[in-house]
């Protein structure tokens, strides 16, 4: 194939893509405020070649139609017959409503944002297809909005689904991409990537749409990360019944809150410091030992991590789930272990070097 050839079948190529994109995107009465200038001008030039004959061209048929339908008149190319001008006298009423009618849809798509809208579906579109290991996020409620806000902080990116595209009007989403509609229907979940995300998390106000939820993504995505939240104490159960990996109870999380808050607050505020971004003295941090790490295969005396690095392992998650608090020096630091780490922010950094593969960047 020659480099011409190649380039023609790359150019039909978009435009077929293009046209393909225009005529499902974009609103039918937008496409007649185009297509139905382009027919009259296609009529009127051949109209005007079959009523006068050949002594006028088609380019005379072109540009006589262009400047009746547009109102100009610059007056008549060549000397017109009284079917000419007839015809030219039908020609002129179509162009004085067409031109109404483009000019009012044109007015009205701009002044509401429907062309805005559309270019930015496009966009998140886009953008869904490149995501990887992000996170979802179901429902825009209060307890929604107050993840979204969050992973916002926290720079993460997510993609939120939300039924009502009332709610997301004024939602401010740097790293997030909206979805409207049903997170329950498999067809969404997929577009926004379920097979790709890191973790999903469900704060649907109700139990039974968090219920299947989970359930959906779960048989979309048996390996990842589901975080539900659950208002019955009912629910919980079976929330972990159909996948759930973590169930939250915003009422019961609130009440262990309010409890520490008066027993420990000393301990409730390290806590708390501990988990935010911002506080660079100290932060707890989970970090995972990758396959073929410097880490894997070692003992945790001899990985060397609180005397060279100055972090402190409180805890080590085994593969089946069992957690072990203030794991001994002995321990074998095997892949897919999870570290729960306490230091500082650069010394995490450190630490989830060494936990990723040996050849990784």
């Amino acid at each position: 194939m020659t480099r011409w050839r190649r380039y023609a079948v790359h150019l039909r190529y978009w435009l077929r893509r293009s046209y393909r994109w225009l005529l499902t995107r974009i609103p039918r009465r937008v496409w007649l405020a185009f297509v139905i200038p382009a027919l009259l001008l296609g009529v009127g030039t051949v109209g005007y070649r079959w009523i006068e004959g050949e002594s006028w061209t088609y380019f005379d048929g072109f540009y006589m139609t262009a400047i009746t339908l547009t109102t100009i008149g610059y007056g008549e190319t060549h000397p017109l017959s009284d079917s000419g001008r007839l015809f030219t006298v039908v020609l002129a009423y179509s162009g004085i409503f067409t031109l109404a009618y483009f000019a009012s849809e044109l007015v009205r798509v701009v002044v509401t944002g429907e062309l805005r809208q559309v270019i930015g579906r496009h966009w998140v579109d886009n953008q869904l297809g490149t995501l990887t290991g992000h996170l979802i996020v179901c429902g825009y409620g209060r307890m929604g909005k107050t993840v979204c806000s969050e992973l916002e902080r926290q720079k993460r990116q997510y993609v939120l689904i939300e039924k009502s595209a009332e709610r997301l009007k004024d939602a401010a989403l740097k790293y997030g991409l909206p979805l409207i509609g049903d997170a329950s229907v498999d067809e969404l979940l997929r577009k926004a990537g379920v097979d790709r995300a890191k973790a999903l998390i469900t704060v649907v106000g109700s139990d039974s749409d968090n219920l299947y939820i989970t359930l959906s993504a779960r048989l979309l995505n048996p390996k990842f990360l589901i975080v539900a939240r659950a208002e019955e104490e009912d629910a919980s159960t079976k929330l972990r019944k159909v996948g759930a990996n973590k169930v939250i109870s915003p009422y019961l999380s609130g009440a262990h809150r309010a409890v520490q808050a008066v027993l420990r607050p000393a301990v409730l505020h390290f806590m708390e410091l501990a988990t935010r971004p911002e506080f660079l003295d100290l932060q707890i941090e989970e970090v995972r030992i990758a396959a073929g790490s410097a880490l894997a295969g070692r003992s945790l005396h001899e990985s060397q991590i609180h005397p060279e690095l100055g972090i402190v392992v409180v805890g080590v998650l085994r593969l089946g789930g069992e957690l072990l608090y203030n794991p001994k020096p002995e321990l074998i630091l095997e892949p897919e272990m999870v570290l729960i780490a306490l230091g500082q922010r650069r010394q995490l950094d450190q630490l989830e070097k060494l936990a990723a593969p040996v050849d990784a960047p």
